[in-house]
């Protein structure tokens, strides 16, 4: 079975998995935000899945940039507008397998998703 694995190619926490991933034989697509856009059926999809509060990244220097008062009083239908037109701000990688979702590196959760 082949993972997809969304994101930006050039973030650390995104190298950290890539490695993970390779180092442990894992088949996987990938998915590139700034090149490919972000799938906003996927968005929808992860957000059923495990909440946009997991998928935001609201740490992170492009999500301090979004403008205060569009950060407020936040639901799921406006908290998804935000991370589609700030692709940045959605903490990665989000990896599909085997109808999981994994959101950020962690590579105990790693391991137990992708035991084999």
């Amino acid at each position: 079975m082949r993972a997809t694995v969304f994101g930006i190619k050039n973030c650390d926490t995104m190298k950290k998995a890539f490695a993970w991933l390779d180092s442990h034989g894992i088949d996987y697509a990938f998915h590139d935000y700034k090149r490919q856009g972000v799938p906003s059926d996927r968005l929808v999809a992860w957000s059923k899945s495990v909440g946009w509060e997991r998928l935001a990244n609201r740490r992170g220097p492009t999500w301090r940039k979004i403008p205060e008062d569009a950060r407020q009083e936040l639901d799921e239908g406006r908290a998804l507008k935000l991370l589609a037109a700030h692709s940045s701000a959605i903490k990665r990688p989000v990896i599909e397998y085997g109808g999981k979702i994994l959101v950020g590196f962690d590579p105990e959760e790693y391991r137990r998703a992708f035991d084999r």
